[in-house]
């Protein structure tokens, strides 16, 4: 002990002292790495130091973003980082005008009133398959999924026709998307009309009036799509509905809705709802 203590340069009360501690003095960040892996390991490799740092247990209360990132580059680990989306609406230049109801303000206080939508491409071995969205802004959950082969007007129809059907769309809500020609089509103002949905576009080529869905796009591409090649369009779908509903709706938190889950919020929303009906009844009764 005394000739490798010399060959170290450190005294040997130093050595026997340092041996004497506890794990935990030792290493009093232990603990901390170990709740990051648990984390990430638990996000399937997805969350990144922020996220981390939100959703650490309240015993860690305290503990700086720093010392999440340090911790996640001691073990080799990070999350998925956002890549470049390209731009891929094509607009109707013979679209009748509609106004901006939204203005760039993406947190209405009560879920089902303003929502947001867009397509993306989703390559396979078999061809193209196109997948519109419909998100609550208020949640950020996406209520509204539809999928074909074909990127018709028939396609943003389907998701918002799955979204009323589910019942997240209120009487008389706003539906913001970008001015591609599915958007602005005769069939889908007749539909709007027919459902008592008002219509609103953003300005032609500013991604930023539609941040939302352009986020969500990115997230879904980043944590799921680009980490597979699907052989048919039908595993691309399956897939895609796996995430969004299985984890992007009801596991992953989100940033903007302060970490917090969007099924979460869009179950207590109804919840409080209900709970308003029953008391309305009773007070007619």
């Amino acid at each position: 002990m005394s000739t490798m203590c010399r060959a170290l340069g450190i005294a040997r009360s130093s050595f026997y002292d340092w041996a004497a501690r506890s794990p935990e003095e030792k290493d009093p960040w232990a603990a901390v790495r170990e709740a990051v892996l648990e984390l990430w390991e638990s996000s399937e490799g997805r969350w990144g130091a922020r996220t981390i740092h939100a959703m650490l247990p309240d015993e860690f209360a305290g503990t700086t973003l720093y010392r999440i990132r340090k911790c996640m580059h001691e073990l080799g680990i990070q999350g998925i980082h956002p890549r470049k989306s390209r731009r891929t609406t094509i607009p109707d230049p013979d679209a009748p005008e509609r106004p901006d109801l939204v203005q760039r303000h993406f947190e209405p206080p009560v879920p089902t009133t303003v929502l947001c939508g867009d397509i993306t491409y989703l390559w396979t071995l078999e061809g193209w398959l196109y997948m519109a969205t419909v998100i609550d802004l208020a949640t950020r959950m996406a209520v509204g999924l539809s999928f074909s082969d074909r990127m018709t007007a028939d396609l943003p129809i389907a998701a918002l026709a799955s979204a009323w059907g589910r019942g997240f769309i209120a009487g008389g809500a706003i539906f913001h998307s970008d001015r591609g020609s599915q958007y602005t089509s005769k069939a889908m103002a007749d539909w709007a009309l027919a459902h008592g949905i008002r219509l609103s576009v953003g300005r032609t080529g500013s991604c930023h009036d539609n941040a939302v869905a352009e986020s969500f796009f990115g997230t879904f591409k980043n944590e799921m799509y680009h980490h597979h090649t699907f052989a048919t369009r039908d595993s691309a779908r399956l897939a895609s509905i796996e995430y969004v509903e299985g984890y992007y709706n009801r596991r992953r938190p989100h940033s903007t809705i302060g970490y917090q889950i969007p099924a979460n919020l869009m179950d207590g929303f109804f919840s409080r709802m209900d709970a308003q009906a029953e008391r309305e009844a009773m007070l007619a009764a």
